[in-house]
């Protein structure tokens, strides 16, 4: 929200904290947002586990800044000597396996390097590898969902990228999606995601539409706007028919920043859907901070709502909010007819998941896009 001069002031100010409550420890940063802190004395692991519990209870309290106050949370990671390595950069590797748990696991939490770890993060770091040349090989592919409005009749595909890798077969996105975020190879990778998915929707005979998902991590560098505008040029997709997927990480990391970028895109014509509603902390009031074209319900929800009464009742309120705003509402992962018969009786717009179709080749989805005579853009009926 306060940029990325607000952010180097915060992290001084954080530093200092760390410092004051590090006591003896020798606390360095090693670039970015992560620091190290050392310490000789004492008894492992308890003297550890002491100074775990001082730190994250000091920062546990508002950073002020500028007359604002933020809430700063650290993930922890922790190796001991001479259990964990025997030297100094072993000791560092698995802290930093360590940590990689620690961020995984959620905000603020801490975690103690286990051998498993350092096999993970060998593991992690030969993907990172090998996904850095992916692009160049020709190793992506992007599979496409359908996407429809309640009613059945079929709206638009969602561009889905996928890894075929010549050692491993098929790598989950679940386990390489991770990597290129924290690697930044996500930049180059959406990239190519973007340019693909509008080529080959320009060359649909029917004009449906095509989502594609933005990560946080391509927001921060480079000029997306730009990018896009010359993507739509050099394909010839007409900017209405790209619709891009963000969530809210979007506005979270620097708010005016990313607002910025939104209002760029909007300009070019294109449309804009917030992702995964309900699952952030923000939702509701990034609603009023710019004019989305679509809610999608994040399908945590839409998978409990027959059995849950909560998760019925926020679907209910998340679709009567979003009308109440001018939003159509767009539920992911619905998979039986009993969800679908949900959604409509709720007024639900459109809906994506299983039931209508998995993510394939566009090639298994060719009479839908009207490559075939025959083609029919009713794929189910409420």
């Amino acid at each position: 929200m306060f940029g990325h001069a607000a952010g180097d002031d915060v992290l001084r100010k954080l530093s200092q904290q760390l410092r004051a409550f590090a006591g003896d420890a020798y606390l360095a940063r090693l670039g970015g947002d992560e620091f190290t802190l050392i310490t000789p004395n004492g008894d492992q692991p308890e003297l550890a586990e002491i100074l775990v519990r001082r730190l994250q209870a000091g920062v546990a309290a508002d950073l002020e800044l500028n007359g604002q106050h933020l809430r700063v949370g650290i993930s922890i990671g922790v190796a001991i000597f001479p259990a964990d390595g025997a030297d100094a950069t072993t000791l560092l590797n698995n802290a930093d396996a360590a940590l990689y748990r620690a961020k995984t696991a959620g905000r603020g939490k801490t975690r103690f390097f286990e051998v498993d770890m350092d096999n993970r993060l060998r593991e992690r770091r030969t993907i990172q590898h090998e996904l850095d040349s992916a692009v160049v090989r020709n190793e992506l592919r992007l599979f496409y969902q359908p996407q429809a409005k309640i009613g059945g009749t079929i709206t638009g595909f969602e561009a889905l990228v996928r890894w075929y890798n010549p050692q491993r077969g098929m790598v989950s996105p679940a386990t390489f999606i991770p990597v290129a975020e924290e690697s930044g190879l996500i930049a180059q990778i959406g990239e190519w995601v973007l340019r693909e998915a509008c080529r080959e929707a320009a060359s649909w005979p029917q004009p449906l539409q095509i989502a594609v998902n933005l990560s946080p991590i391509q927001f921060r560098h480079g000029d997306l706007a730009g990018l896009v505008h010359s993507v739509l040029l050099e394909t010839g997709l007409a900017p209405k028919r790209l619709e891009l997927e963000i969530t809210e990480g979007v506005l979270v990391e620097d708010f005016a920043r990313g607002v910025s970028i939104l209002r760029r895109l909007k300009t070019l014509g294109v449309r804009i859907a917030m992702d995964d509603f309900g699952t952030g902390y923000s939702s509701l009031s990034y609603l009023q901070s710019f004019p989305f074209d679509k809610i999608k319900i994040d399908q945590s929800f839409i998978s409990n709502v027959k059995g849950n009464p909560q998760s019925a009742a926020i679907v209910r309120a998340v679709i009567g909010l979003a009308h109440g705003l001018g939003l159509p509402v767009l539920a992911e992962g619905v998979e039986t007819k009993a969800q679908l018969d949900f959604l409509a009786a709720e007024s639900c717009d459109e809906v994506q998941g299983y039931l209508l179709g998995r993510p394939h080749p566009i090639v298994e989805y060719s009479e839908l896009i009207g490559r075939h005579a025959t083609a029919e853009t009713k794929l189910l009926s409420a």
